[in-house]
């Protein structure tokens, strides 16, 4: 389910990287002009102490050299705290950019990101690694601004002396390669350290979502060191990030100082020679400890390594092509839904073989089958949740991908049987569409699906907070549903949406559904048999094919229809009689258990 964060390609990863530094813009430029006075205040101290030393050897006036110098430490603190200002701000704006642009990416497209890369691990993409992407433009600007105090040391060396300086060089090289060397060991290990947090989030996730059964088998010691099980991996990629960093370190402590000591050496030469004077020699000091400062650079390597790391594995999201749309609008009809030669696969399998189904506009269409069979996945098909992998989906005579993504969403409802409920309050739940629906369109919805009884009770009625409403499995299938009623749409499509409710509930709602409206197509994924019973016609799905459409009254005849529902060949006939013998008083339950029949 994971993959290594490069395997979305170099180009990608670039991309995605240069699109990251575009969002720090003005502030990143900001951040690279104050880095730079900074170092340019830097630079000039050394100078004014070497100078004001001069003064105070000598017994001359020196109170104003005094005053400069600490009006440049001054003037660097207040530098410095400017900009990790403008390296907050910036990093900020960026991970915002980040998150808003994939998250609109993963929505766009859709099933297949979760199938792709897991829920738990597209979450840690999402909050983990794009917070340390988003690290990257304040990182860069740093570091160009670190880079300029090494030169401007090495420069200013060459002015005290060209025979400071050019010791310096003698031993430049050795920094450079460690600098090298860190740059990429430390790449490799973040990579494998990001890869196994998101192995363990995706681990995590799916124990929450089956929470329950969890505690109902008793296995949570087992699940728990289910999830824990890449933490060795975690733990032997961590050590290896500080081994790395502590070799770097280690190397520093041994170069730098030598490179001092042999500028300081020199420097004590042309001292004695009168070449430099004391103060300048003090200044050499300064310039060297400058110029051979890796500290600072391997900490911005460092946050650069595990920005390129976090880029590339949101640049595997980001390369996963997401669903185009067309600018075609839709002519008047009802719903007419055509697939012809569908093709869909799924993990390697192929779920829909060369399905070709017509749903009459204004007519509804239940669609059973086994566990299996393709139900679900036809059903996001219809309303292009997905697409298929060959053959052509039709709506009204025109191809789903042609249409514009707004007009498809206005034409198509869906209600599920596990509703997502975004929105603050349960008002806002239900209106929540392209195109938010009025308080009154609203209550009439909520009516229509059953809901509005039990909104009333809650304590603030349709204002009650949504997270905070207690509701049922049922309750919240109910404004699923409302939902879609409040938006219309030539075809509503019902993903096993009514298999939480109560028997006459179920009927009820039905009775609402189902009242002959010639100006909407329904499509209902159906494990009922009572749901069944009241489409107008039925496609029975086998392995992926169409293997008939008739009533349900027809195809219940067949033994291997029943099965479907768990009745045998035996007892067919008597699973309508004891449907029938429900009630006698004519009630629901009596009329939903004729209708199965």
């Amino acid at each position: 389910m994971n993959s290594s964060p490069d395997s979305a390609g170099p180009a990608a990863g670039r991309s995605l990287s240069r699109a990251v530094l575009r969002q720090g813009g003005a502030r990143c430029a900001a951040l690279c002009a104050v880095g730079t006075a900074a170092t340019a205040a830097g630079l000039l101290l050394p100078a004014l102490l070497g100078h004001t030393l001069d003064l105070l050897l000598a017994r001359a006036p020196a109170a104003r050299w005094i005053g400069g110098c600490a009006g440049v430490v001054a003037l660097l603190a207040l530098l410095d705290g400017c900009a990790s200002v403008l390296s907050g701000t910036a990093d900020a704006q960026a991970t915002a950019w980040l998150r808003r642009h994939l998250t609109g990416h993963v929505l766009a497209l859709g099933p297949r990101a979760a199938a792709r890369f897991g829920a738990g691990d597209l979450v840690a993409r999402l909050v983990g690694n794009a917070a340390q992407a988003g690290t990257a433009p304040g990182a860069l600007a740093a570091l160009l601004a670190a880079l300029a105090a090494p030169v401007g040391g090495v420069v200013a060396l060459a002015l005290l002396d060209p025979y400071l300086a050019a010791v310096f060089l003698a031993g430049a090289p050795v920094l450079a390669l460690l600098l090298r060397s860190f740059a990429r060991d430390t790449s490799a290990c973040v990579a494998d350290y990001q890869r196994v947090q998101g192995r363990i989030a995706g681990a995590l996730a799916e124990a929450v979502g089956g929470f329950r059964t969890i505690r109902a088998a008793g296995v949570e010691d087992r699940e728990t060191a289910r999830i824990l099980a890449p933490l060795p991996e975690l733990s032997r990629a961590g050590h290896q990030m500080w081994r790395v960093q502590g070799r770097a370190a280690a190397r520093a402590v041994t170069v730098a100082p030598l490179l001092n000591l042999a500028v300081l050496a020199v420097a004590g030469l042309l001292l004695a020679r009168h070449r430099l004077s004391v103060g300048e020699v003090l200044a050499a000091s300064r310039y060297a400890a400058l110029a051979t400062g890796v500290g600072a650079l391997v900490g911005q390597l460092a946050t650069l390594a595990r920005a390129r790391a976090a880029t590339g594995r949101l640049a595997e999201v980001r390369a996963e092509p997401a669903p185009g749309y067309g600018a075609g609008r839709l002519p008047p009809g009802n719903g007419r839904l055509e697939l012809r030669a569908v093709t869909a696969l799924r993990g390697g399998r192929t779920v829909l073989d060369r399905v070709d189904l017509t749903v009459p506009g204004g007519t509804t269409l239940a669609v059973v089958g086994r566990s299996g069979a393709g139900k679900s996945l036809l059903a996001q098909l219809a309303g292009r949740l997905t697409d298929p992998d060959a053959g052509d989906i039709l709506l009204d005579g025109v191809l789903l991908g042609d249409l514009a993504h707004a007009e498809l969403r206005r034409a198509v409802a869906y209600a599920f049987e596990r509703p997502a409920l975004p929105g603050t309050t349960i008002e806002d739940t239900i209106a929540f569409g392209p195109t938010p629906a009025t308080p009154a369109a609203v209550r009439s919805a909520a009516r229509r699906a059953h809901a509005d009884d039990f909104v009333r009770r809650l304590p603030d009625g349709y204002a009650t907070r949504t997270a905070d409403a207690p509701r049922s499995g049922g309750e919240s299938q109910r404004l699923g549903l409302a939902r879609a009623f409040a938006h219309g749409g030539r075809l509503l499509i019902l993903d096993d949406a009514l298999s939480s409710l109560d028997t006459v509930t179920e009927h009820r709602i039905a009775q609402t559904l189902l009242t002959p409206d010639p100006s909407r197509t329904r499509l209902l994924i159906a494990h009922r048999a009572t749901t069944a019973a009241r489409a107008d016609r039925v496609a029975w799905l086998d392995a992926g094919r169409v293997r008939a459409v008739a009533t349900h009254q027809e195809l219940w005849r067949e033994a291997e229809y029943r099965a479907v529902f768990g009745a045998g060949p035996e007892n067919g006939e008597s699973a309508c009689g004891a449907g029938m013998a429900r009630g006698t008083d004519g009630g629901a339950e009596a009329e939903a258990g004729t209708e199965a029949c």
